[in-house]
């Protein structure tokens, strides 16, 4: 074995540096294991530019591919481009973004942690841009494409324009100047079971192992290990400095009750000179992503810890809010909201206002396919699970309220009763009648309750509430893993609607993909973690560790030269969005810390921790020099009033530069900055100061 792997080494190696010392174009052979897995390379001929392939051969199963264009003079053209032909036929595909036909691509700006992967069943094929060839930011741009038909996987160099919210074009008007053009890539290859079984593992590890741990090591994303001076500005700007706007109390059944608002702006800053104006109703939501039940739990234990009563006073007064929407047969609204008016300004225009708490009303989530009156919503069986939960871990972690308890056993029993016969729940309700709405009746956002059902079993032992939730997670492991089916509320629903009439529930052939979403694969790799820490059944935690390395396929693993804040450990969103560090890597970081612990890999606890650093890094405060300098470009009127506003995300459109361009203008503290908050407490928590300490792992 030992001399047969030797000679397999020699083979590489030799096939390596014939290619290197020839120049031999990419049209035959590859040496060692890749001919059995690339059948062609296909590069452009470019006038007045000669043209050099080489491979490297880097491990037994990873290979380097550099294609050399040296043009004579300077050349317009609208790409250069090579494509990897697989010598065998997929049928399985993956790519960071959609590209439902031949004019789209996946631009430069969303390579967070760029590949593309196709498997058959035998045999893996990745291909993964060379990120260091990326730092000269005056070159022009890359992009990548997955053409499944054809069986091609395509890198290029040419620009892109957006389209749609968000995918990416093809535009013309690239310039070549004269000298080298060069684009490489790395190749993983596998005819291993395990790769098969887990066609993102090898890939997720390189990319980490490559690109982010040197950057991690060197202390990236933020330059400190110590998290709560943001801590201490998150609430500091919500509870002080813009209390006025975020802070909301009124009274319910006879009881005092508040929380922060959904959403505020730059317009309700203390030093905005204008007519403020509120961007969204005013409202408060106990909703998967904005739930402010989430975030009252890490101030509750800040502010434990700081031995702060007032602090620790808004917290309570958001359980109370929590307690407070009415059950409808163990059904909840997310939502409290007022009525809302347009006023005229002084100027002539028209402003946005709430016409106050005792205009208010219960309804849900705007974010469904049948309409965007909060009054008129359907109940979303995601964000009631999703709630409930939290009201458990705050009964088990931070005060045996009984009524938490009470709570979300009741609305527990009612969702027994809307299991289907293959252990789905749907997804929306009708509001009246409360039976299942036709959109994502069979989806992984099933996977929110059995996490939920999991730990109502583990506080109560009741069994039919494991026996639930193994039905419901055997069934997301069937008929959702295998085929990467990851649609949820926000794939379709939120400001990425495009597919949204003829996409849900199919896959866009050109990809072999569906437009997929990160928050269903981490809710049901959560499940998944809990279904195995609960039963010990490895199954469970083998799956769990696949659905964990998809979705760390869209953590940022490098810091790209045309972006201006720190992006290492940042999530994106979507296969058809832009965002970079979205707010949700808050409430994946401690998932992966978690995976890290119990399967002892240092790479996911560095994630982890890169995860929980990023969901700060967006925060306008002196302690982010250079993300600090991008919201004074775009908000000259900000000071030491506003340290700690931070948007959910960054890029958001799909364009960004050094002067502002990529800045939001709102902040959503349950989303947020609060949120960011709640993950450090509760990390903290759990683990210590000492996991935040040192980079140097």
């Amino acid at each position: 074995m030992a001399g047969d792997l030797f000679m397999k080494k020699i083979a590489c190696w030799m096939g390596a540096f014939l290619l290197l010392t020839t120049g031999v174009q990419a049209s035959g052979p590859y040496p060692g294991l890749l001919k059995k897995y690339i059948r062609d390379i296909q590069t452009d001929e470019v006038e007045a530019a000669q043209k050099v392939v080489t491979v490297k051969a880097v491990s037994d199963n990873i290979y380097h591919v550099s294609v050399v264009w040296k043009f004579q003079k300077p050349v317009k053209r609208g790409a250069v481009s090579l494509r990897v032909i697989p010598a065998f036929v997929p049928s399985f595909n993956w790519a960071p973004l959609l590209t439902p036909d031949s004019m789209h691509v996946i631009a430069q700006h969303v390579f967070r942690a760029p590949a593309l992967i196709v498997a058959g069943d035998t045999k893996l094929l990745a291909v993964i841009p060379d990120l260091d060839l990326l730092q000269n930011e005056s070159a022009v741009p890359w992009y990548m494409d997955m053409d499944a038909p054809r069986n091609q996987l395509v890198l290029g160099m040419g620009k892109a324009a957006v389209k749609e919210h968000v995918l990416f074009t093809k535009v013309p008007g690239a310039v070549f100047s004269e000298g080298v053009h060069t684009i490489g890539f790395y190749c993983i290859v596998s005819d291993k079971k395990e790769a098969l079984q887990n066609p993102f593992g090898q890939t997720a590890a390189f990319l980490w192992q490559k690109w982010g741990r040197p950057l991690y090591r060197q202390g990236m994303p933020l330059q400190r290990t110590e998290l709560e001076p943001y801590v201490k500005q998150t609430y500091d700007w919500a509870f002080k400095n813009w209390r006025s706007a975020v802070w909301q109390q009124l009274v319910l059944d006879g009881r005092n009750v508040g929380a922060p608002a959904f959403i505020v702006n730059i317009t309700q800053s203390p030093n905005y000179k204008g007519i403020p104006n509120q961007r969204e109703f005013l409202s408060v939501w106990n909703q998967a992503w904005f739930n402010s039940l989430r975030s009252a739990q890490g101030l509750y234990r800040y502010a434990r810890r700081m031995h702060d009563d007032s602090l620790l006073h808004y917290a309570l007064l958001t359980k109370e809010l929590a307690l407070s929407f009415p059950k409808q047969e163990g059904l909840f609204h997310s939502v409290i909201a007022t009525g809302m008016e347009e006023v005229d300004g002084t100027d002539g225009k028209k402003y946005s206002r709430s016409t106050g708490w005792d205009t208010r009303y219960f309804g849900n989530s705007n974010r469904n396919p049948y309409t965007w009156d909060a009054r008129q919503s359907p109940y979303h069986i995601a964000d009631m699970s999703f709630t409930a939960y939290w009201m458990l871990v705050w009964y088990q972690e931070l005060e045996k309220d009984p009524r938490l308890l009470n709570y979300a056993a009741r609305y527990a029993n009612r969702l027994l009763g809307l299991q289907d016969a293959e252990g789905f729940f749907p997804a929306w309700l009708d509001l009246k009648e409360q039976t299942p709405l036709p959109y994502l009746k069979q989806s992984p956002e099933t996977s929110a309750s059995v996490t939920f059902l999991l730990k109502l079993y583990a506080l109560t032992r009741e069994s039919r509430y494991l026996k639930a939730a193994k039905k419901a997670i055997d069934a997301v492991s069937r008929e959702i893993i295998p085929m990467g089916r990851w649609e949820d509320f926000e794939t379709y629903w939120s400001c990425s609607r495009i597919g949204s009439d003829t996409w849900v529930g199919r896959k866009i052939p050109r990809n072999n993909m569906y437009k997929q979403n990160t928050f269903c694969i981490f809710w049901t790799a959560e499940a998944l973690l809990e279904m195995f820490q609960i039963t010990k059944e490895k199954k469970y935690l083998v799956t769990g560790q696949r659905v964990l390395d998809e979705l760390l396929m869209w953590q940022a693993v490098w810091q790209p030269p045309y972006m201006a804040v720190h992006t290492l450990g940042g999530f994106g969103v979507m296969n058809a969005d832009a965002e970079w560090n979205d707010s949700r890597q808050s409430l994946f970081a401690e998932l992966i810390i978690r995976y890290g612990a119990l399967l002892h890999r240092a790479d996911y606890r560095q994630r982890g921790i890169a995860a929980l650093k990023a969901s700060f890094t967006m925060m306008y405060t002196p302690l982010n020099p250079g993300t600090m300098q991008q919201w004074q470009a775009r908000w000259p009127f900000f000071n030491e009033k506003d340290y700690g506003f931070m948007m959910e995300n960054y890029g958001h459109d799909g364009v960004t530069d050094a002067h502002g361009l990529g800045i939001g203008e709102f902040t959503i503290y349950d989303w947020g900055n609060g949120a960011a908050a709640e993950a450090y407490n509760r990390i903290f928590d759990h683990y210590g100061a000492g996991l935040f300490k040192s980079n140097a792992e």
